[in-house]
């Protein structure tokens, strides 16, 4: 079967730990490098091979648990495509975005063609169920094309600065290139995309839309949404994506600190130094 959900039997972590460490890399602009030292720094000794591997294995599983209990997104859809160097070769990123710059999908394509725009419209015609009650994309002939062909009755709205919002959605994606030094083929760039687009999804509440207080309640929505929808039940694993269910079974002092052993140094009190007391800070004032 092709889309049968891996097992977690013969690895040696638990599926927790697993989960968190695709989780990270996922999540933030982390190499596998820098997901191993953040282990480390729990006394959990994987190699950063280990971590590719978990990633490879993993990822797509929980990304298509994700995109399933996604469900439809808004009714407005902007398109836009961007290249991206592949070994040297020159391919295209095709992505769609809704009015709220939730990532719809994203196909990796070699060219952008009416071919190539045809059939971008059907995997999201195939996602999400329905067409939408707008579509902005820019002036590129062939979105006219593949719109005549397989959404005629969408209104369009094609202009210079039309789908802007999907534009600047490509940002984080450049950041992961750079970060990542580009991507190794198509299908890589394709696997980690995805996930990666699901994850950010999950955490985009709108920072500058509400005041401090209600972020601090909203916050924690997704890691409860998460935690729903990649369950070991519905996922028919052993793990679950969200890191706020991880229990990894380290000492207290290992991760905390004692006075017997501490990671930061303690006053003669017997209490860690608060941000203003540390005696080796010199605090920075206004001519530096």
């Amino acid at each position: 079967m092709k889309n049968k959900p891996p097992s977690y039997q013969r690895h040696r972590f638990p599926s927790e730990i697993i989960s968190h460490a695709v989780w990270l890399y996922h999540r933030f602009y982390l190499s596998f490098r820098e997901v191993e030292e953040l282990l480390a720094e729990r006394d959990l000794t994987v190699t950063y091979e280990t971590v590719r591997q978990w990633c490879r294995k993993f990822g797509p599983a929980y990304a298509r648990k994700l995109k399933k209990r996604q469900g439809r997104l808004g009714a407005t859809w902007q398109l836009d495509e961007v290249f991206v160097s592949i070994q040297g070769e020159q391919q295209y990123l095709w992505r769609a975005v809704d009015q709220g710059a939730d990532t719809i999908d994203m196909l990796v394509q070699r060219r952008r063609n009416t071919q190539a725009a045809v059939r971008f419209f059907r995997r999201l015609l195939k996602g999400q169920g329905r067409e939408p009650r707008w579509m902005f994309t820019d002036t590129l002939k062939s979105y006219g094309a593949a719109h005549r062909a397989v959404m005629p009755t969408v209104e369009p709205i094609n202009a210079v600065y039309a789908n802007n919002r999907v534009a600047v959605s490509h940002q984080p994606t450049r950041q992961q290139e750079y970060h990542m030094r580009g991507f190794s083929s198509a299908t890589h760039a394709q696997r980690f995309l995805t996930f990666h687009g699901l994850t950010q999804n999950l955490f985009r509440l709108g920072r500058h839309l509400m005041q401090a207080v209600h972020y601090r309640l909203l916050r924690p929505r997704p890691f409860r949404s998460g935690r729903k929808r990649c369950t070991h039940k519905q996922l028919g694993l052993a793990g679950s994506m969200c890191p706020s269910i991880v229990k990894l079974t380290i000492p207290i002092n290992a991760v905390v600190g004692k006075p017997d052993n501490p990671p930061y140094k303690w006053s003669r009190k017997g209490r860690p130094y608060s941000q203003g007391e540390f005696p080796h800070v010199r605090r920075r004032s206004s001519a530096d």
